[in-house]
């Protein structure tokens, strides 16, 4: 197979010693450690509550979006670590990070403790979560790539529907810190897996040094194109919108609705709906074009988010009430699949002489970005899910609005040229 610098001798030499299945489970698997240490957390929620923090229970939330602030500092520069170090050592001293948070989360005498261990796991998970695209990448181009990275997010995409199940199956035996033990063992069987089976895929020569100056220059280009900028900025909103959601779901469920002992079961039907998005997206986008497809799916969010604070405000009964809800989280995580792929591929299409740097910088940007939306509205919440809604509304607006102002490279500034 012929790498895309025509380097097809290199690209031979790191063919992967894993049958394709295998490979495509071990991706898997990797980028699964992202999912299954907040998903898996969700039922928790209210018992590390009880025991932690039992007179503020919605910080028990920030225990979520510590997890995804050390992700998304660690993202940041993970990229750059495994062009300098070897795809391997990066994955292998992230998954030790990791393991380290498990056990100090698993030990956590206190919510303090607690949430300095999650901000712990987030950058060890950096380290899987960034590198397999990465292994993917060193081992496949064209075509044959988009099919891996097509089996291995289908794979990937179940995990979000099993993970709060699981969590809550392990709970059911061990409590609540079970569970961290279980997120260790699940590092350690990827990470051993790896190590043993796969072989590195990038060799020294293909090594490039890592320079703060390279950061640097990278973070600058970034924000200084426009379309990046402004595709960044709507990539943070869209994932303010979902951890918004998934901060305060649980306790939506539980305290609004009653309905807390079954959470794992509704979340995972959500999860599965919402998951088709992502194929639907690639049947669109062609036809339709990325921008057209991300204002559509705000403007619908929008309308409904504001329908279901309207509801609630107006004091819907109970059955319809939830029916509504249940409808609204699994349009948002539906909207979040129609847009995020789009809006990452907006903001790099201008990017591509610093690819690899550009995607770590515009990963933790929005990721880190999007918690300073989301942690004050999780922390709002009142029983109801109406300040959700009205933040949800908010960010739907300024998302829309900065979505008009994006531009294509090559384009003038006009409203004609900004329909694809």
């Amino acid at each position: 197979m012929r790498a895309p610098d025509g380097g097809a001798r290199t690209r031979a030499a790191v063919r992967p010693a894993l049958s394709q299945p295998e490979f495509i489970a071990l991706c898997a698997m990797l980028t699964a450690t992202v999912a299954f240490s907040i998903d898996g957390m969700l039922p928790a929620l209210p018992q590390i509550a009880a025991e932690l923090t039992p007179d503020a229970p919605n910080r028990a939330q920030l225990i979520l979006t510590s997890f995804v602030l050390g992700m998304g500092l660690g993202t940041f520069f993970t990229g750059p670590l495994s062009d300098a170090l070897g795809r391997k050592p990066v994955v292998v001293g992230g998954a030790a990070v990791y393991i380290a948070g498990a056990a100090l989360a698993w030990a956590a005498p206190s919510l303090e403790t607690m949430l300095a261990a999650r901000v712990l796991q987030g950058l060890g998970a950096a380290g899987p979560r960034v590198v397999a695209m990465a292994l993917i990448r060193d081992l496949y181009s064209g075509p044959r790539m988009a099919q891996i990275l097509s089996f291995v997010l289908m794979v990937f995409s179940l995990v979000p529907a099993l993970a709060p199940t699981l969590g809550a199956a392990i709970m059911a035996l061990t409590g609540w810190r079970g569970i961290f033990a279980a997120f260790l063992v699940f590092s350690a069987v990827s990470v051993t897996w790896l190590a043993l089976r796969q072989p590195e895929t990038l060799p020294p020569e293909r090594r490039r040094p890592l320079r703060a100056a390279d950061l640097a220059r990278a973070l600058a280009e970034v924000w200084g194109h426009s379309t990046t900028r402004l595709s960044t900025l709507v990539q943070t909103l869209v994932f303010g919108m979902l951890f918004v959601t998934l901060s305060s779901t649980q306790q939506v469920f539980d305290v609004t609705f009653g309905r807390g002992e079954h959470f794992h079961l509704w979340f995972g039907g959500i999860a599965l709906v919402a998951a088709s998005a992502s194929l639907l997206n690639a049947r669109l986008v062609i036809r339709l074009g990325m921008r057209a497809i991300v204002r559509t799916m705000l403007a619908v969010q929008i309308a409904i988010s504001a329908l279901v604070a309207l509801a609630f405000l107006a004091d819907l009964p109970a059955g319809p009430a939830f029916a509504l809800y249940v409808f609204w989280v699994t349009s948002l995580f539906f909207m979040t699949g129609l847009t995020v792929g789009n809006l990452n591929a907006l903001a790099l299409e201008p990017m591509g002489h610093v690819a690899g740097l550009a995607a770590s910088v515009v990963a933790s940007l929005s990721t880190v970005g999007s918690l300073v939306l989301a942690v004050p509205v999780g922390l709002m919440f009142d029983g109801t899910p109406v300040p959700m809604a009205l933040a949800i509304a908010a960010y739907g607006v300024l998302a829309f609005a900065l979505t008009l102002r994006i531009r294509r490279p090559g384009e003038v500034d006009t409203p004609a040229q900004s329909r694809t």
